[in-house]
């Protein structure tokens, strides 16, 4: 039986991003508020185009896999299209943190390595969620330069994880041809072996 696109890491990394992602901006572009205090105004566009950033994250690698019988190389495009969505994400973390003059921590920092390890450890122990919430398993952070970092570490990582999947998909499109390909050689000995 083939692997449900939920047992994935990638998946697991990009539902926690999507869960994070809509708290936070919820949080902290819909609301404006910086550490409690009001100085930005709440911007509804960018909360809207973050949170469809990572909906599309999500969202393409579970129809990535789904169509990974009938068309790998669909399939790598769609994963493609993920992991562009993720990289979308960083760069609207990376923006929120610079014009609010808060630390985007670098991948050698302390912070970061911890939240490295915690979210991969949680990643590789996430089973079939139903209906429970990622944000029970890892609340978002209380404050906004935390957040925002913690959630680059999971962009991150997805991110890596997902150049990983293409690569082994495009190995596996190299090596065994698409879904076409293989009809056509098995049409192929067909008629070979029936003298049509």
């Amino acid at each position: 039986m083939p692997q449900s696109y939920k047992d994935l890491f990638t998946y697991r990394f990009s539902l926690i991003i999507y869960d994070l992602t809509v708290e936070f901006c919820q949080r902290w572009i819909l609301d404006g508020r910086l550490n409690g205090n009001i100085g930005y105004a709440p911007d509804k566009r960018l909360a809207d185009q973050m949170i469809q950033a990572a909906r599309s994250g999500k969202q393409n690698i579970a129809e990535g896999s789904a169509d990974m019988k009938t068309s790998l190389k669909m399939a790598i495009k769609l994963t493609n299209v993920a992991s562009a969505s993720l990289e979308e994400l960083i760069e609207d973390y990376e923006d929120y943190l610079r014009v609010r003059h808060l630390m985007v921590w670098d991948k050698a920092d302390q912070r970061t390595l911890y939240w490295r390890s915690k979210t991969a450890n949680l990643v590789s122990h996430l089973s079939n969620l139903g209906n429970l919430s990622t944000l029970s398993l890892l609340p978002l952070p209380r404050e906004p330069e935390i957040a925002a970092n913690l959630l680059l570490t999971l962009c991150h990582q997805a991110t890596f994880l997902l150049s990983r999947q293409i690569a082994a998909m495009e190995q596996k499109h190299i090596r065994e041809g698409g879904y076409t390909e293989r009809l056509y050689n098995q049409r192929i000995e067909y008629r070979r072996k029936n003298g049509k």
